[in-house]
């Protein structure tokens, strides 16, 4: 069984789709930068190790992200899997785990990159948002794109409907695609994700305009 570990910065509501998804997977341990991260709390109650490495004491990027990569390592995970971690990671540290470390990001890539994507969609008007998960580069929320999810944009969405219904998805394809990854489905060739046996999607992937 490949084993898992899970960075968070915030509640985890992406971890808990992923502990509550039952996967093939071991999920070895929750690591947070932030000592009071609400998901620590759900995870110990899971039964999950859990660790925390505060970057306030940290000078520098590369101080912080070496002493991560040292407790990571110590559970030797086949995945790192990025669950609301809010830091900016350095290159060495997304070299150290190239092709296993991935991410989910709240919109569409290559749109919206960054912070504040619901704003920035609604501004654009843009008639469709939704997620990705992808593998991470050193470029920020850029990489192999491994499953996304669309939704509509309504006439009157505010930031938080928006972020609400686009959160609905991430917790969908984020445990689809390390279900995938469990079931090593995914294979990256020249810059992009194949997953093997394709046309087999869950149901749960259904785009929301589609009936059941």
């Amino acid at each position: 069984m490949k084993t898992i570990v899970i960075l968070i910065s915030g509640r985890g509501s992406n971890m808990q789709a992923i502990v509550e998804a039952q996967l093939p997977l071991k999920i070895a341990a929750v690591i947070s930068n932030k000592p009071d991260a609400e998901g620590l709390a759900y995870a110990q109650a899971k039964g999950i190790a859990t660790a925390v490495i505060d970057h306030r004491p940290h000078t520098t990027r590369e101080a912080f992200d070496q002493e991560l990569m040292r407790c990571i390592d110590a559970y030797a995970p086949d995945l790192v899997v990025l669950a609301g971690f809010m830091r900016i990671l350095t290159e060495d540290f997304v070299l150290h785990y190239s092709e296993r470390l991935i991410n989910i990001h709240p919109s569409l890539l290559p749109a919206f990159p960054g912070l504040a994507t619901h704003r920035r969609a609604l501004e654009a008007g843009v008639k469709i948002h939704g997620c990705t998960v992808h593998f991470v580069t050193p470029v920020v929320d850029h990489g192999p794109i491994v499953v996304q999810a669309a939704v509509p944009v309504q006439r009157d969405d505010t930031v938080q409907s928006l972020a609400a219904r686009v959160l609905q998805q991430e917790h969908q394809i984020y445990p689809q695609a390390l279900r995938w990854f469990a079931e090593d489905r995914l294979r990256i060739q020249q810059g992009q994700v194949n997953v093997r046996d394709a046309a087999t999607l869950d149901t749960a992937l259904r785009s929301p305009w589609e009936k059941s």
